[in-house]
This record gives structure tokens, C-alpha cells and sequence, in this order.
């Protein structure tokens, strides 16, 4: 587990400007919902717009951020900007916080096994003994 470890930590220093720009993008709401959005298939910025009741301008700043971070694509059809979603970030980003993931489980399996142990060192009274 340790040289796994360590390969995973070199892997996030090469990745972490990545990561750092994914998280960003990720930390708004309204872009978090674009993503949600665009996860149903391609949109366009006024229909990512719309939910929000924001200008256009302020929905391509957004999206602007999302592009940075590799998160969706935009594509010029005509007059209309066409957004759809590129996961691949979002696979690293994942990838990061899994570790965290086994962290947890870890952690919670050792409690559900200590609580398992006292429940089962308590002695069992039968029904209707209130003492």
C-alpha cells in the first residue's frame, strides 16, 4: 500500500494544477449545475443560462471557467455556442478523493467491528428482566 501511495502522491504533484483549477470550477454552484446540466447532453450558453436568470455574459464567464479547468468543450455552430461535457477531469478529480474514499471506509469498517465487539461482550438479559 505504501509504494501505491507513493505513486498515487507523484501522480497528484504532476496533476495538481489540473486539480487545483478542477476544484475551483467545481467550488460554484451555478457551475456545478451547468455540469449537471450538460451531463443530460450538449447545451448551449443560453440554455445554461436560462435556469439562472443570468445574462449571457455572466453565463460565459462561467462556462469560461469550466473550459479552463477541461470540464466541457465548446464548439461554434453558427451564431450559437454549443457546450457539452468532457468527464476526463472529473475521472482525476474522483481519483484524488477515492483515496480519501478508502480513508473513510477504512476507518468506519474499525468502528462498525468495535461496536460489533461490544455488543456482543454485553450480557444479554432475557425479555421482561429489568435489572
Amino acid at each position: 500500500m505504501a509504494g501505491a501511495l507513493s505513486i498515487f502522491n507523484n501522480m497528484v504533484e504532476y496533476e495538481a494544477p489540473q486539480l487545483n483549477t478542477v476544484f475551483h470550477a467545481l467550488g460554484d454552484a451555478t457551475r456545478r449545475r451547468m455540469l449537471r446540466d450538460l451531463a443530460g447532453g450538449e447545451r448551449t450558453v443560453g440554455q445554461l443560462a436560462e435556469p439562472f436568470s443570468i445574462t449571457l455574459a455572466a453565463a460565459s464567464k462561467h462556462i469560461k471557467v469550466l473550459e479552463v479547468a477541461g470540464l466541457i468543450r465548446r464548439e461554434v455552430r453558427g451564431r450559437l455556442h454549443v457546450c457539452r461535457l468532457d468527464p476526463g477531469p472529473l475521472a482525476t478529480a474522483h481519483e484524488w478523493l477515492s483515496v480519501y474514499e478508502r480513508f473513510w471506509t477504512s476507518r468506519l469498517d474499525g468502528l462498525e467491528r468495535l461496536l460489533r465487539e461490544e455488543d456482543a461482550a454485553k450480557p444479554s438479559h432475557p425479555k421482561g428482566d429489568d435489572q
